[in-house]
């Protein structure tokens, strides 16, 4: 096939319309830019549709080796134009691999029955993000959620979906490791009951600090938006509002950065052993 020369290419039109939410919620597709990205995706199992491929720009080790693992990974290859590809590529990072793919839709059932939350003996830890808006925040959070062993990720109520470009490339691929899904802040509340997690929630006016608190049986950490905090759902004799220090001026930390203090701190208490906390989420379920 020859390369794609045009950005008026109908395929290259139709690829960058998924930057809109309205069209990937529409088309249930999604797009992965990134070699890391890509790689992590596909080796989750996640079905590519078509991968764009500008070879001049794939100069990174992890590109390359994509590059000729392609073949197998399912989907149409289509080269490209760099003029093309600038089109297609997501802000000014241009690796020269970028798929188009099924978008995942894990319900909170599903996560319910993944192995980190009905292994014996699991004690998971589990982050719910409510109504946060910034995709990049979404991101930012998984990607510390799966740096410390957090054995599934809910966003409550989203406000942004969760395979926006942008939640993608900020959680370095890790979107796809995890469980992960969306789902209603009542929906979530009640999930949580039923299975028997104590549920700490993090406010500015929490009654009790984040360190004087037991993060080491089932557990799930609730994060809400800096703008807003969290609802008032999360209110209640089962739930414990915890806080973090503000020594300063702001009242507030960006909700990444707060997610991963607790995350953190969690993985202290639960005194996961390092070779452990590397391998997906073992150190924190036995």
């Amino acid at each position: 096939m020859l390369p794609i020369t045009s950005p008026q290419n109908p395929r290259v039109k139709d690829a960058v319309r998924l930057r809109d939410r309205r069209h990937r919620e529409k088309q249930g597709r999604i797009l992965i830019d990134g070699a890391r990205e890509l790689r992590r995706a596909v080796a989750a199992g996640v079905k590519l549709l078509e991968t764009f491929v500008c070879e001049p720009a794939c100069q990174s080790d992890d590109a390359r080796r994509l590059l000729a693992e392609l073949p197998r990974c399912g989907g149409e290859v289509l080269e490209v134009s760099r003029p093309v590809f600038e089109k297609l590529a997501f802000g000014q990072r241009a690796e020269g691999l970028l798929s188009v793919a099924e978008m995942p839709r894990p319900t909170l059932t599903e996560i319910g029955n993944s192995r980190g939350l009905t292994a014996p003996g699991a004690a998971p830890l589990i982050a719910i993000l409510e109504c946060i808006e910034k995709p990049g925040n979404v991101g930012a959070v998984l990607r510390s959620a799966d740096a410390a062993g957090v054995a599934a990720v809910i966003v409550a109520d989203p406000r942004t979906d969760l395979y926006n470009p942008n939640t993608i490339r900020a959680s370095l691929g890790t979107i796809f490791t995890m469980p992960v899904c969306e789902a209603a802040s009542g929906e979530v509340l009640a999930w949580l009951r039923q299975r028997k997690v104590r549920i700490f929630a993090a406010r500015v006016d929490g009654a009790v600090p984040y360190t004087e608190v037991d993060y080491r049986g089932p557990t799930a950490i609730v994060l809400g938006s800096e703008a807003d905090g969290l609802s008032p759902i999360w209110t209640g004799d089962d739930v414990s509002a915890v806080r973090l220090p503000m020594l300063g001026a702001a009242d507030s930390l960006n909700v990444s950065v707060a997610a991963a203090v607790l995350f953190y701190e969690a993985l202290r208490q639960r005194g996961a052993d390092v070779r452990q906390a590397q391998s997906p989420r073992a150190g924190l379920l036995m």
